[in-house]
Parts: C-alpha cells; sequence; structure tokens
C-alpha cells in the first residue's frame, strides 16, 4: 500500500493530464503567469532589468518544465569535464529544499559525492553565490536550473528536454502545453530561442519516430540552436552501506522501488529496462524529506528496495532497519556532442586565470 503523500503525489499529476472543470479553472492564473514572464523575459531582453556580470564564465543549465528532467547529473558530468581541462569549477544553485541547519539540499548532497572537487556554494542571491564562488577560487561557474534566473548573466544557456514529457504533461504538445499552474511549463517553448544549446534527455525511453517528431519541434522553435540527445545510463548498484553488487542482480528480480523525484516513472523504467519486475513503486514529492517510517511495508517476500542516487543522499542520514540499495547514473551523450564541446572550448578565462597566466608568464619571460 502507498504512502498518502505518494498517492498524493501521483494524483495531482493524473489530475492536470486528465482535466476536468476545476483543473480547467487553473487555466486563469495560468494566463497570468504566462503574461508576467513573458514581461519579465522582455525586460530582461530590452536591458530595462540589469544582468550582473561577474569576472568568471557561467555555464547555465536549466530547463522549462517544472519536475526533474535530469540536471544533475548533467551538471556533474559538467564539473569533471570542465575540471580535467584545469579549470577550478564552481557549482551554483538555489538550494530549494534545504532543512534547517542543513548546508545542502539533497542535489548538493549528491553533488558533493559525484564532483567532490568541485567548490559549491547554494543561495537565493545568485549574484551573490557566484562572487563568493570566484572568492573561493571558482574559475568557471556552473549554474545549476538557472534557466529562467537571468539577473545572472551567464555565457552559456544548456537547456534540458526531457523526451518522455517534453512540455511537461504527457500527451500535449509545444503548441497546447499549458503553464503553472494548469500545467508544468515555467515558460513558453519560444523561449527556447534563446539558448545556446538544446540537451534530449531519456531518448533511450521513447520510440525513433516520437525522438524525430521532437527533435523537429525543437528545430523549429529554436532555429539554428544545436540539439544534442543523451540519456541517463546504468552505471552501478550499491548499497547504503557501501557494499557494490552487479546492475546484473536486478535482471529477473522481484524488487520494490521508492523515489522522491520529479519524474520518478523514468526512474521505474531503467529499473524495468535493467529485467527487474517491479512490485511497489513508491512516489513521494521531489525534494521529501525522509523518515525511516517512508519504507515501511516495502521489501515484503525478501524483495529488494531500490532507490536513486538522489534519495539515497538523504536515507544515508537515517538508522534504517532495512538495507537499501542505490542505482546510479551516468550523464551519457549519444549524438550531437561535438557542438557543445565546441562551446566549453569557447569559454573566456576568468579574471584569475588571466592573472595566473600573466604571473607564469612573467616568471618565466
Amino acid at each position: 500500500m502507498q504512502t498518502p503523500r505518494a498517492q498524493d503525489a501521483v494524483r495531482i499529476e493524473e489530475r492536470l493530464e486528465r482535466g476536468g472543470a476545476a483543473v480547467e479553472l487553473l487555466h486563469i492564473p495560468a494566463f497570468v503567469w504566462s503574461a508576467w514572464a513573458a514581461a519579465r523575459g522582455a525586460l530582461y531582453t530590452r536591458g530595462v532589468l540589469p544582468s550582473v556580470r561577474v569576472d568568471a564564465p557561467v555555464l547555465s543549465v536549466g530547463n522549462l518544465s517544472a519536475g526533474g528532467s535530469g540536471k544533475t547529473p548533467l551538471v556533474a558530468w559538467l564539473a569533471r569535464r570542465l575540471g580535467e581541462g584545469g579549470r577550478r569549477v564552481g557549482l551554483l544553485s538555489r538550494g530549494f529544499g534545504t532543512a534547517a541547519g542543513e548546508v545542502w539540499n539533497d542535489e548538493g548532497r549528491m553533488l558533493a559525492q559525484l564532483a567532490p572537487q568541485a567548490l559549491q556554494v547554494q543561495d537565493r542571491d545568485r549574484v551573490r553565490g557566484a562572487l563568493a564562488l570566484i572568492a573561493r577560487g571558482a574559475d568557471v561557474i556552473v549554474l545549476d536550473d538557472g534557466f529562467q534566473h537571468r539577473r545572472l548573466a551567464r555565457d552559456l544557456d544548456w537547456v534540458l528536454v526531457d523526451a518522455t514529457r517534453p512540455w511537461g504533461l504527457a500527451g500535449r504538445t509545444a503548441r497546447n502545453a499549458p503553464l503553472l499552474p494548469r500545467g508544468l511549463l515555467r515558460e513558453r517553448p519560444k523561449a527556447l530561442k534563446r539558448a545556446s544549446a538544446l540537451i534530449v534527455t531519456r531518448t533511450d525511453q521513447v520510440g525513433a519516430g516520437a525522438l524525430v517528431e521532437l527533435r523537429s519541434e525543437l528545430a523549429a522553435l529554436a532555429p539554428g540552436v544545436p540539439i544534442a540527445c543523451a540519456r541517463h545510463a546504468p552505471a552501478g548498484l550499491r548499497t547504503l552501506s557501501g557494499a557494490r553488487l552487479a546492475l546484473e542482480e536486478l535482471r529477473g528480480a522481484q524488487i520494490d522501488c521508492i523515489s522522491g523525484l520529479g519524474s520518478p516513472q523514468a526512474f521505474e523504467r531503467t529499473l524495468e529496462d535493467l529485467g527487474a519486475t517491479l512490485g511497489e513503486r513508491r512516489r513521494l514529492p521531489d525534494h521529501h524529506r525522509y523518515r525511516a517510517s517512508d519504507l515501511d511495508g516495502l521489501g515484503r517476500g525478501g524483495r529488494r528496495v531500490v532507490t536513486s542516487a538522489k534519495d539515497a543522499a538523504k536515507l544515508e542520514r537515517l538508522a534504517l532497519e532495512r538495507e537499501v540499495c542505490v542505482l546510479e547514473v551516468e550523464f551519457e551523450f549519444v549524438s550531437g556532442l561535438a557542438p557543445l564541446l565546441a562551446q566549453l572550448e569557447s569559454l573566456a578565462p576568468s579574471r584569475a586565470e588571466r592573472e595566473r597566466a600573466a604571473l607564469h608568464e612573467g616568471l618565466h619571460g
């Protein structure tokens, strides 16, 4: 039996997709939201609202839709890639859902594990957070979930589009997808034209025809913007206590799963693609603050309990009576990577990098 919160989380999403008289009334506040988002965007585009540029290049990773599109694994990929090039990487996010007394939220804790060499700051004021990272030595800043946060100027805007739900709700197109709160879009799809690159995620979970149609839709919305395709590739299986397991152990296994993600369906589909048979699918709200009781009733009959890496960052702090397995994933580009790498190479050096280069040249001049 699912917990009440899990049932509520699923019911809200399904009600938005089904519609109905009460739900359709949400078109009124959605119209207000749309008008506000369009006006705000126009003010930034025309320079009426200023964007603050800092002394380091900024790369924003964002999306149009509320909920999960797989940003955190891409941010970790960027941190490793830029770090391998010798740059000091700073990761900047708002820190939504951070509990009182905690330094980082669940994404922050996950990034600390996936990219331990990167500096990290979570601050609602992105400009203040960027300046703090630069003061700590960051040469380049990766702004997590920053497409709509235009007060901090950025050099690159990479926007993720979830192939399984590109416009927030299932069955919607760019033409008829509603904005918040009637739907899940934060702004109109035409905003994609200001992106530097579009990255279609979870491409392995849709058919070839659907992917071709989506790419055509994106190309029409954002002419000339590079489009890459990617997936979240299963990378390993471990227990919360640290024991490593083979992914093959999921093949043919009867398991229960629990997650508090923006897109729990994609997580569950990955488990099924690995050959697991899912018993209970317990879906909790995104950024859910776990309690040990959230796992009550899972794992009956000796079934494994599997969660995501994002959820594991919160579950590891609890004293659980049962062992929980964690599915680890890595961001993997399937096509279209070359133009994105060229964009990374084009990022200008920070002021600190220029000063270090001048000092090096002076010492050897």
